[in-house]
């Protein structure tokens, strides 16, 4: 079998045995050894599927001889899901259109998450992005920036990490495209003013509990946007990557 294929045998019977509950969060793989006898494949394919899976944070790696030394299943943190995601979505070669109706849907359900849960912290957090975007000496990037926090802050004040991970990897995959289309404005003003009103509502909703309110508003503020907006500035017929 060629190498290209061991490995990805490998990494697909680590997977596999992941997915069925049968490796968990901490347990320690088989010494290389052992996982050449067991798939039958070279060592140099263990290897390099090793290598693969604790890259992307999948497994950690400790020297010794100890109980918590070798090869063991890592918690993936949330930003090496985000940026996994994310670079997913840069790669894919998506329709914008397919994005933008990802993302109104997820955030619509963050908003909504987060006008039911939000405690106070999340609440400053949500504000403090806010009120940096009033600041109408505010650059256009560090707008683009506070914007992107703005909407971050929303997903995580929403309580559910599945949900808040893949709102905020389809966000942060359209940074780049809207910072485009932010510095390609005439009108910059009035669309920064728009922006912050809508921000505003969008915050007030979730400040009083509004959940069909904070998931219409924010929903209705990223479709508006990019069909009154971004639409016009980027050509959304060809299918582009954010």
């Amino acid at each position: 079998m060629p190498r290209s294929r061991t490995f990805e045998l490998v990494l697909a019977r680590i997977e596999e045995q992941i997915l069925a509950g049968r490796l968990r969060v901490g347990d320690r793989l088989p010494p290389e050894r052992e996982l050449v006898d067991m798939l039958g494949v070279s060592r140099a394919a263990v290897r390099e599927a090793l290598r693969v899976l604790e890259a992307q944070g999948v497994l950690r790696s400790r020297v010794g001889t100890g109980p918590s030394s070798g090869t063991v299943i890592a918690a993936m943190p949330d930003a090496g899901l985000t940026q996994l995601l994310r670079l997913h979505i840069a790669l894919a070669n998506f329709p914008m259109g397919d994005v933008v109706e990802a993302r109104a849907t997820l955030e619509r359900a963050s908003a909504r998450l987060a006008a039911e849960l939000v405690t106070e912290d999340g609440l400053e957090r949500i504000r403090d992005p806010l009120l940096r975007m009033d600041d109408a000496s505010l650059p256009r990037e560090q707008f683009n920036d506070c914007d992107t926090d703005f909407h971050v802050a929303i997903a995580e004040a929403g309580g559910n990490r599945l949900i808040a991970d893949m709102t905020i990897a389809v966000r942060n995959a359209v940074r780049h495209t809207l910072l485009t289309a932010f510095n390609k404005l005439d009108d910059w003003e009035k669309v920064a003013s728009r922006l912050r009103a809508e921000h505003h509502a969008i915050y007030e909703a979730i400040a009083a509990g509004d959940t069909e309110a904070a998931g219409d508003l924010v929903e209705a503020h990223v479709r508006g946007f990019h069909q009154d907006v971004v639409k016009k500035i980027i050509d959304g017929s060809n299918p582009a990557a954010p």
